[in-house]
């Protein structure tokens, strides 16, 4: 798994290796373009709602809210990361902060109409996954939603057998999420698979 220097390091290269991914329908960025539009889609896009990135990255994702009007928050650990999203988005409020450790304490007491993350919380093992969802959903306002798109798996089972089809590939410092797991915390979830190694979570307050 890569820190803080290696994710500064792909910063410049970041978009150019998920494209290859996402084209080979290969390990692990099959599926990427429909999880960004299935999560785009799924929002009601209307300008000034509050939008909150867990992990924008280069913001592939977020500078589609950023134009559509969205008022944009949003965290990431790596300083280059944030660099190049803050240039695509000046007014954004984009703060260099590693979630693992929670919310920012300057957004402790907001509310948002939407939060996203996108193939960043399986950086987080299983039981820290479950404690930032919670904290996430705490932040929604009454008729928000959280939307999670990762490499992620309807079953255990089928994580399981990704991982023996894509052998020396897999990425075990990395914790993929299933959705029959995150079930048993959260029973109303819904989750809509998109490729072999790729889904989307919906979760409402």
């Amino acid at each position: 798994m890569l820190n803080e220097n290696g994710f500064n390091e792909w910063a410049s290269a970041y978009d150019e290796s998920v494209r290859e991914s996402a084209q080979e329908e290969s390990y692990p960025f099959a599926g990427y373009d429909e999880v960004l539009e299935t999560i785009f889609q799924t929002t009601s896009v209307f300008p000034g709602k509050k939008l909150l990135d867990a992990g924008f990255g280069t913001a592939a994702l977020t500078l589609r809210f950023y134009e559509a009007g969205y008022e944009v928050s949003g965290m990431d650990f790596s300083e280059t990361m944030c660099e190049i999203a803050q240039r695509k988005m000046p007014k954004a409020r984009l703060i260099r902060h590693d979630f693992s450790e929670g919310l920012p304490s300057v957004w402790k007491q907001e509310q948002f109409d939407c939060i996203v993350c996108t193939y960043a919380i399986h950086h987080l093992p299983p039981e820290e996954q479950l404690r930032f969802l919670h904290e996430l959903l705490a932040h929604l306002s009454d008729s928000g939603v959280l939307l999670i798109g990762d490499v992620a798996f309807e079953t255990a089972e089928e994580r399981e057998n990704c991982r023996r089809s894509v052998g020396e590939a897999w990425d075990e410092e990395e914790w993929y999420p299933a959705a029959q797991e995150w079930k048993t915390e959260f029973p109303h979830l819904l989750f809509r698979k998109i490729s072999f190694c790729a889904g989307v979570f919906l979760f409402r307050p």
